[in-house]
Parts: structure tokens; C-alpha cells; sequence
């Protein structure tokens, strides 16, 4: 998020032949998963109707909610136990279709949806003629770590 908030806003706003349409879309899109299936895991109604939202949040109340949400993320990780990872959890996709994955399985597409769009971020850097940061995890790690 850091290198997305040295962009020019303009550029962060700006509607692109994108994932989404744009950075901020993109980053809106995340929290609003991340919250539908932090609902299925708790079992509890995440009241969106879209995956996506015609009128993202500032980018200082993005990172907010990506900050909060992803804390808690680490936090429900490190409760799981092997039977819990196992265990199957029913839910409804927003479009009103029936499914049955693992907890670990969601939380490994948490994990994979956020990646998915990190590299769909990236690109858009490269549009906007802004070299992106590296989203290598060992790299990462390393620099943030």
C-alpha cells in the first residue's frame, strides 16, 4: 500500500482496461471479499450483493480496512487447529449459489485472491509509467520484515 500512496492520486483513481477498472477498484474489490468470506467463516450474514463497488473508498480508508482486515486474517490463522482446517463450512456466493469448502481452503483463497491482485496492481503501475515494488513474497520479506 505504501507504493500505491506515492502514486499521484489521478493515477490511483484512474478507470483502466484493468481487473476491476482501476487501482482503487481493485483494492475495494479485496476488502469486500475479504469481508464476505470472513462472514463464512464466522457463519454470519455479510449483507453485499456485488463483489465490487462503483464508488470505491479513499485510498487512506482502503489501507485502513485492508490493515484491519489482514490483521485479522493472521489472528484467525493462528487459531486453527488441523481438525479446524479440515472442518467444511457451507455458505451462499453473493450471486445466491450453494457452496462447501474447508476452512483451510478458504483461507488459502484469501490468500490467493489477494496475490491474484497484487499482480493485477502491478500492472497497472507499469500502465501509469510508475515502476511497482516487488511483490516476490522472499522479497518481501526480506524489505518489510
Amino acid at each position: 500500500m505504501g507504493a500505491i500512496a506515492t502514486l499521484p492520486p489521478d493515477e490511483v483513481a484512474k478507470q483502466r482496461a484493468a481487473a476491476f477498472g482501476g487501482m482503487s477498484f481493485a483494492l475495494a474489490q479485496i476488502v469486500i471479499v475479504d469481508q464476505i468470506w470472513r462472514a463464512h467463516l464466522l457463519g454470519i450474514d455479510h449483507g453485499f450483493k456485488s463483489r465490487t463497488t462503483e464508488s470505491p473508498d479513499s485510498l487512506v480508508l482502503l489501507t485502513h480496512k485492508l490493515n484491519q482486515i489482514g490483521g485479522w486474517y493472521s489472528q484467525y490463522a493462528d487459531t486453527m487447529s488441523e481438525s479446524l482446517l479440515n472442518e467444511k463450512i457451507q455458505f451462499c456466493f453473493v450471486d445466491g449459489g450453494a457452496g462447501e469448502m474447508t476452512r483451510g481452503d478458504i483461507l488459502i483463497h484469501v490468500f490467493n485472491h489477494k496475490v491474484l491482485h497484487r499482480g493485477h496492481i502491478r500492472d497497472m503501475f507499469y500502465q501509469s509509467g510508475y515502476r511497482p515494488p516487488s511483490i516476490d513474497l522472499p522479497v518481501y520479506i526480506r524489505d518489510f520484515s
